[in-house]
């Protein structure tokens, strides 16, 4: 049995966990967020959202690239054993198949809200219409061979898009740039400040990913669209040294960085433990070390998701809201 056929018989397991895959060759999925979930029952919302201005309850979380990943990330919440290092089918669904289907799913997947009594119907109506994708959920988006053509049309269709990548495909930002198909906002996932800290925390599959990372962080200034670097920290792994990732950061010159707390869910559990975790006051100490080091600022926080905002600058403070035209 090949890895495709291992794949496509865990799909079951994973519906019942909350995915819905869409797509001929089901290598894209959707989930709803949990603070989507929240968001339409008035129980707060995504840090995104106070970040940023998106609207948590208008958020396709999504992937296109479901079974495929060259890191095996100790934090990851999701189930690190269905990911491929390389592209493993013969060809990919087309984006507006991809969309349509995420769409159509996203709606299902809400649908017990229509009568929950607790939801905002105002809010429920507006959900059956999202526009904005979270291009995250799942695997590593940037190995979907049409990903262009998949945010091209994102932006088409109204959609506001964030692209998560973990920066070992420098090439395929380079072909986004070329192809005028950069997101509306960037996230490089840097979760290492040296290349020891990088193998013990991200677990590479190939040898040359920290070298890749690298290079993408000295391609981010000459991407014109909007670039967060997001580090997950881990105590005992790579909850350190904040005066290494600022070097890592100010090479970047990035809009906006995010220190975020590892949080002890999903599959994650099964390799650490909530001792792990960061409490906010530790993230937010370890921010202001590294924002001093890096001439960066302190811009916002979200407790409950125990992250901090830091801007490269007061414009980019003053620019953090996402308009739409």
């Amino acid at each position: 049995m090949d890895f495709y056929e291992r794949y496509l018989q865990s799909l079951p397991r994973l519906r019942k966990a909350g995915y819905a895959f869409v797509g001929n060759r089901k290598h894209s999925a959707v989930k709803v967020c949990l603070w989507a979930r929240r968001a339409l029952c008035g129980k707060g919302s995504c840090y995104k959202q106070k970040f940023y201005g998106i609207k948590s309850h208008r958020c396709l979380q999504m992937t296109p690239a479901m079974p495929s990943c060259n890191q095996r990330c100790l934090f990851c919440w999701r189930d690190t054993s269905l990911f491929s290092e390389a592209w493993p089918l013969d060809g990919a669904d087309e984006p507006s198949e991809i969309i349509d289907g995420a769409v159509a799913a996203q709606r299902l997947l809400l649908i017990g809200f229509k009568g929950n009594a607790s939801a905002d119907r105002q809010k429920w109506l507006e959900a059956q219409e999202p526009n904005q994708a979270a291009i995250s959920l799942d695997g590593e988006p940037t190995m979907y061979p049409k990903l262009a053509e998949l945010i091209r049309e994102f932006h088409r269709r109204g959609f506001t898009t964030f692209l998560v990548t973990n920066g070992t495909r420098p090439e395929a930002l380079r072909h986004l740039a070329a192809e005028d198909a950069l997101p509306t906002q960037l996230y490089v996932s840097l979760c290492a400040p040296d290349e020891e800290t990088y193998e013990k925390t991200n677990l590479p599959v190939g040898d040359d990913n920290w070298t890749k990372l690298n290079e993408t962080l000295m391609l981010l200034p000459s991407l014109a669209t909007r670039k967060v670097l997001r580090l997950t920290l881990v105590k005992g792994l790579n909850f350190h040294s904040p005066e290494r990732y600022a070097k890592l950061v100010k090479v970047s010159g990035v809009d906006y960085v995010e220190c975020k707390s590892y949080m002890n869910v999903g599959f994650s559990t099964q390799r650490l433990t909530q001792a792990h975790m960061p409490s906010h006051d530790e993230i937010r100490a370890f921010a202001a070390e590294l924002a001093g080091n890096a001439g960066y600022e302190f811009t916002d926080e979200q407790v409950e998701s125990r992250v901090v905002l830091l801007s490269r600058d007061a414009e980019a403070a003053r620019n953090r809201f996402i308009t739409r035209v």
